[in-house]
């Protein structure tokens, strides 16, 4: 079954350094083995997308880039140099990859002319943001003119997970579960929270949120959010867990697992579960193989193989003819 992949990766140059900040433990080799993968657009990418049957990729910059910068003009010149630098790389294969704008988010309004000239100009599908900003969350008042433009362009934020602003006590001592392991999904998964219990879907129906991991823990726990926003007396339109429903679409990206797949299908329903590899850091090939044989039902799988991406980013992807004796896709 064709699929289109949404939390795919690449760096762009001048971007290095950003992108070591989140991988000190990494093994050198490893590094350089990913940096590669992160610089190559050609054969090593499109054979590692062919293997899993990905029709289309879309691209974003390997985090946390500018949004770690401290100067805000440094940030906005190189947000504008890596979407200029991807818009050149997915022209040149139109038909196999998309982009997500990289966003200065130091400035809100500078970064909602950049989405806007992104979306408008260099066809790209959205934005992806790498957490919070130099300690400023997404829901802050701040960010208003931000969503405003978000919800006029009809396009999607992906909250993509990055490091919090300060290490997390409970983590003290335990390596292994920084970062990718636990921490990440705690810091993403609270990210999103704010946005839902700080009315920022109330203000701004219309926009529209993905989360990877298949929801960062998010869809396991939506009776719990309703239940705890009437106990502390949560003033919003509607309980949580209707945002989650409404606003937020969440991915396969690095969770290859029936169960959490089962969960969140249960929970959001098939239309707002979306196929992902996060390639290079994790395997397109596992990937493919995973939604190919997860037990789940045809029209589902469709769903979220492609379907769904084609919905609410805009792509209309065909698929491509395969060569004689090729397998299926």
């Amino acid at each position: 079954m064709k699929k289109i992949a949404l939390e795919e990766h690449f760096l762009c140059p001048g971007f290095e350094d950003y992108w070591r900040t989140t991988v000190p433990d990494i093994e050198p080799e490893v590094c350089r083995q990913i940096l590669g993968r992160l610089y190559d657009f050609g054969e090593r990418r499109l054979t590692a997308m062919d293997q899993a049957g990905i029709e289309h990729s879309v691209l974003s910059i390997a985090g946390p880039g500018v949004q770690i910068e401290p100067e805000a003009s440094i940030a906005l010149k190189l947000a504008k140099v890596a979407n200029d630098f991807l818009a050149g790389e997915v022209q040149k294969k139109a038909d196999r990859y998309s982009g997500f704008a990289h966003l200065a988010m130091q400035d809100a309004v500078a970064a909602a002319d950049e989405l806007e000239r992104c979306v408008r100009q260099l066809g790209f599908c959205g934005a992806l943001i790498n957490g919070q900003t130099n300690g400023r969350y997404l829901d802050d008042p701040a960010y208003e003119p931000f969503w405003e433009r978000v919800q006029a362009l009809g396009t999607v934020i992906y909250l993509h997970p990055a490091d919090p602003v300060a290490p997390i006590p409970v983590l003290a001592g335990h390596r292994a579960l920084n970062r990718a392991t636990w921490e990440w999904t705690f810091e993403t998964g609270s990210h999103a929270l704010r946005l839902v219990f700080g009315g920022v879907f109330d203000r701004f129906p219309g926009a529209k949120l993905a989360l990877g991991h298949l929801g960062e823990t998010l869809p396991f726990l939506l009776w719990r959010f309703d239940s705890r926003a009437k106990l502390y007396g949560v003033k919003l339109a509607k309980p949580p867990s209707n945002y989650i429903k409404e606003n937020i679409i969440v991915t396969t990206s690095g969770m290859l697992s029936n169960e959490s797949l089962a969960c969140a299908l249960s929970a959001l329903g098939q239309k707002r579960v979306l196929f992902s590899a996060d390639y290079p850091f994790e395997s397109s090939v596992e990937s493919g193989e995973f939604i190919e044989h997860a037990p789940i039902d045809a029209e589902a799988r469709a769903d979220v193989c492609f379907r769904n991406a084609g919905r609410f980013l805009k792509l209309n992807i065909e698929e491509r003819s395969k060569p004689p004796g090729a397998g299926p896709h």
